[in-house]
């Protein structure tokens, strides 16, 4: 009794095998799962949302903190550095605490070996960080207008080009970060240069507000650059020259040490 067995043929391979979805729409699956990762998360979404509107609400509803707005009233002095923190919180803390505990579960590695590959899975987690901060920018300008601030519409451009240059200067540092440091290491630091960052680097006010030697060096941080170029964007309709060479600097020395030192791993 014979058994001929049929050989495969091309219409008889599972579809499973059938060609990998094109590059631009696994990019935006992945930065729609970054996305909802972080917005879903209640320890993400603290930091990236509920902390920068408390910050906004305290500094304009109270007066601990005594500032010279210069005769702007407080929520339009104040409102371009939460925005600035807005960024911080995303780009930087948000996504380096993501990233290395990826790391350290293994996703990384797994997701480096499917079709999406190292540079769409890098390319998804900065369109996810994007997201969340128009979804952060919606929610601080929403409690910000309750709060009477009337910003200029004209200056939407370069608010866009100074949140997209503190945006690569932070990523770069998570990324940094989240690739060279245990997960354990990156949630300690990551944290704790967010504070230090908020209170001393000139994000929230000017540095020449800071007292002693700070005052000179914020001026020299991402942080201190970042809250510069929103300042100066939406009280003045630009952003100051000397903050984008600052910010593009860190972007190019962050972003060459994590090439270099990131691992997969």
């Amino acid at each position: 009794m014979s058994t001929d067995t049929a050989p495969a043929t091309p219409a008889a391979v599972p579809a499973a095998r059938a060609a990998a979805a094109p590059v631009v729409r696994r990019i935006a699956a992945q930065a729609s799962f970054e996305t909802r990762a972080i917005l879903r998360n209640g320890e993400q979404l603290l930091v990236t949302i509920v902390l920068p509107v408390l910050v906004l609400v305290a500094l304009v509803r109270t007066s601990f903190i005594d500032l010279d707005t210069h005769g702007l009233s407080r929520v339009d002095f104040v409102t371009p550095g939460v925005l600035a923190l807005a960024v911080m919180s995303t780009a930087f803390t948000s996504q380096a605490i993501a990233t290395a505990f990826d790391r350290r579960n293994g996703v990384l590695r797994l997701m480096a070996t499917t079709p999406l590959g190292r540079t769409g899975l890098l390319a998804g987690k900065v369109l996810g960080v994007l997201a969340v901060e128009v979804v952060q920018v919606v929610v601080i300008a929403g409690v910000a207008l309750a709060l009477g601030w009337q910003p200029e519409l004209g200056a939407l451009p370069a608010v866009l080009g100074a949140g997209l240059l503190g945006t690569a200067a932070f990523t770069a540092l998570a990324l940094l970060l989240a690739g060279t440091l245990r997960a354990e290491g990156v949630l300690a630091v990551a944290n704790l240069v967010l504070v230090l960052l908020t209170v001393g680097g000139g994000v929230l006010l000017p540095a020449q507000q800071l007292a002693g030697p700070l005052a000179h060096a914020a001026v020299l941080l991402p942080s201190g650059a970042l809250g510069e170029a929103m300042r100066g964007a939406l009280l003045h309709g630009a952003v100051p020259p000397f903050s984008v060479v600052v910010l593009l600097a860190w972007t190019a020395a962050l972003g060459a040490g994590a090439a270099r030192l990131f691992r997969w791993h």
